[in-house]
């Protein structure tokens, strides 16, 4: 149904927009800990009892933050994610249309988002009745069925992260987890002599407050050479993956699991409101495929799946895993609507038919570089860089050309898209695909 440009340059921003999303959350979470070690650096002069009752209130502080820090983390995520409901929303609803003839687009129901959809998905338990989740169902059966779809609030209580947990509970894990172990390194090393310098040194690595950025000079792990060979930046604030590398030991492993967490959660959301849309017009697509895309690292749950269509409410929806980036794409039943399928072998694109079995790396290569730089913006230069070079390699392999470039457009279509640091806000994404202009 989709197209390359709007398929694939949708995941690639939902990305982008993980980094920003998770960005956020992270510099509020450092900046914490951060705090914390600059205090504790100022103990090292005092008297044992002092020093003692120093350490006793940091501690306290440490933990009161980082559970405000929790609280306030769960509920900008929930603000987040209720914004991107209803933009991915009208996205595929967009999408819906522009495969039908012009005269039968009309005919693509919406779905309306309920205001308490993303709070249910962050904060309520499946396992527990909730009279605010109740609403939509409870309005429901007093005023008849709806006239509309909807994403409601109960539904939202039925979404959990792949290991069952809640986003609150997620974040709240994360908090208490590294309050304690800040409390155990410490109390170590200053029982075997350390002093606070090189605790601190342990704890945050490089880093410094948000607001004033890191930049190239203060990272210690990685070289300039490191940073540009994986299309990092070297001038301006470090990207999310940088934070990680220029951390210490409660930072980086908190910030991953930060990242992660927001990520997983918006692949969450952007596919649940895809499946409802596509829910909603069973009469135009009765069958979904499963698309694994972007990384050359697909976990084996979504290799396994890649490209099977199931029957809505049937099969499995991304994210089968933590981190998980596949999507759900509608199968159009031409049959059913009337109207004449794509030809065998191909598939839709912005400038025509393509064969299907090509990718978007490749079919992305072949197009002028605006197009590439509407996609890509400042990593253009870098994916044609590679593809070049690995093109050239492949063929010294003994490989054919035209395999060569297909196979290297693939890859470095997936090692940007890993190693884009590069971020998006949902107002930006509202630009991008907001619903199109009658």
């Amino acid at each position: 149904m989709s197209t390359p440009s709007s398929l694939y340059r949708n995941a690639i921003d939902l990305n982008r927009y993980s980094n920003s999303v998770a960005r956020r959350l992270i510099n509020a979470y450092n900046d914490i800990i951060i705090d914390a070690v600059n205090q504790l650096q100022t103990i090292d002069e005092a008297s044992a009892p002092v020093q003692a009752a120093r350490l006793r209130a940091i501690l306290a502080q440490l933990k009161a933050s980082l559970a405000t820090w929790a609280g306030d983390a769960t509920e900008l995520t929930a603000q987040e994610l209720q914004g991107l409901a209803l933009l991915q929303s009208e996205f595929v609803t967009d999408q819906l249309r522009q495969a039908l003839p012009a005269g039968a687009r009309d005919a693509v129901r919406t779905v309306e988002i309920s205001p308490q959809f993303a709070q249910s998905v962050v904060t309520t338990d499946p396992t527990q009745l909730n009279v605010v989740t109740l609403s939509d169902d409870l309005f429901a059966a007093v005023q008849g069925a709806p006239q509309t779809y909807s994403l409601t609030a109960t539904q939202g209580t039925m979404i959990t992260l792949p290991n069952g947990q809640i986003v609150e509970k997620a974040f709240r894990g994360i908090a208490e987890a590294q309050a304690e172990r800040f409390a155990q390194t410490v109390r170590n090393g200053l029982l075997t002599g350390e002093t606070t310098q090189s605790i601190a040194k342990r704890l945050i690595g490089n880093l410094e407050r948000s607001q004033e950025p890191l930049r190239f000079g203060d990272v210690g792990p990685l070289s300039r050479g490191q940073m540009r060979a994986a299309g990092l930046s070297v001038d301006g604030p470090l990207s999310v993956r940088q934070l990680q590398a220029a951390g210490g030991e409660l930072t980086t492993v908190a910030n991953h699991q930060v990242m992660t967490l927001v990520r997983t959660s918006i692949n969450q959301v952007a596919n649940t409101a895809s499946q409802q849309v596509y829910e909603a017009n069973q009469d135009i697509t009765k069958k979904y495929r499963y698309v694994a895309t972007l990384d050359t690292r697909t976990s084996s749950q979504c290799r396994a799946l890649d490209s099977r269509e199931f029957e809505y409410g049937k099969g499995p929806t991304p994210p089968q895993h933590f981190g998980c980036r596949s999507v759900t794409v509608p199968v159009i039943d031409y049959k059913g609507l009337g109207f004449s399928p794509p030809p065998p072998g191909k598939r839709a694109s912005m400038k025509g038919q393509v064969p299907a079995d090509t990718s978007y790396g490749e079919w992305l290569y072949g197009q002028p570089k605006a197009v590439q730089e509407d996609v890509l913006g400042s990593k253009t230069k870098y994916f044609q860089t590679i593809v070049r070079k690995d093109t050239s390699k492949l063929i010294q392999q003994g490989v054919k050309p035209d395999t060569a470039r297909k196979r290297a457009a693939r890859d470095a279509m997936a090692k940007l898209v890993r190693d884009d640091g590069s971020e998006l806000t949902l107002e930006q994404l509202r630009k991008r695909y907001g619903p199109a202009e009658p």
